[in-house]
């Protein structure tokens, strides 16, 4: 059988994760290449019938919710959600998570947290023994950025790099060459750790009690079911003590 490209295994994936949403549930929109085809199937759902609300985590995902006609409301208006379908970069035996390539971290946890349930949504090359092979993604503050990343380097004892992008100038900061701003203001520095972070609680808790850190993209103790596409199929990895492990 012909090995089925990346592309396809994140719309299988994707596709997969809608048929956990049900009629009138309050629905945390995920970002990034692989739950975009969720919310697009959310939006063919909607167009037949279904009756949902959504919470988007990035500006992008907003536009294209509203773009399907899904319904979408602010998280601050509703007490909690039922359910968030997102993507993530890494996940490990214990379903935690590297998350935030695509820059919308804070607001992906932000949502996370508020919901009573996380599935991720994967392709097979995103399970791994131990994470870290995939840069650590670390939202902070422009002001002295340079300080929070030598701090940041000093803990983790690796390289960690400015995400580049466009954007010259936040606030009163210049940025020689440009760099990526989030939906928040804020830069990226991604940590090149490699496989090395065995113990993602005490490195997240660590990294938070840094000034200059908004939010560091390890996601521990939140996601109960990871839905994977491979060459062979989709596979539902449920974690034993999740939420939706009943």
């Amino acid at each position: 059988m012909m090995a089925k490209d990346v592309e396809q295994l994140k719309a299988e994936a994707g596709i997969a994760a809608a048929a956990f949403v049900k009629e009138g549930m309050k629905v945390g929109l995920g970002t990034g290449s692989t739950v975009k085809y969720t919310v697009i199937e959310l939006g063919r759902r909607v167009a037949e019938g279904l009756n949902i609300m959504g919470v988007p985590t990035s500006i992008a995902t907003r536009d294209l919710a509203l773009e399907v006609g899904i319904t979408l409301i602010e998280l601050s208006e509703v007490e909690g959600l039922d359910i968030v379908i997102d993507g993530a970069d890494e996940f490990d035996p214990e379903f935690q998570l590297i998350k935030g390539g695509g820059g919308a971290l804070l607001r992906e946890k932000i949502v996370a947290q508020a919901s009573n349930a996380m599935i991720v949504v994967a392709d097979e090359r995103k399970q791994v023994q131990t994470l870290g092979a995939f840069s650590i993604p670390i939202e902070v503050t422009p002001f002295s950025w340079q300080e929070t990343r030598r701090q940041i380097e000093r803990i983790l004892k690796c390289q960690v790099i400015l995400r580049n992008g466009d954007v010259e100038k936040l606030g009163d900061v210049k940025i020689e060459g440009g760099a990526f701003a989030t939906d928040n203001g804020n830069l990226i520095l991604d940590a090149q750790c490699g496989a090395t972070i065995d113990n993602p609680i005490a490195t997240e808790k660590t990294l938070q009690g840094l000034a200059g850190v908004c939010e560091v993209g390890l996601f521990n103790n939140i996601c109960d079911m990871v839905i994977l596409a491979g060459n062979d199929g989709i596979k539902t990895l449920t974690k034993p003590d999740g939420r939706l492990s009943s």
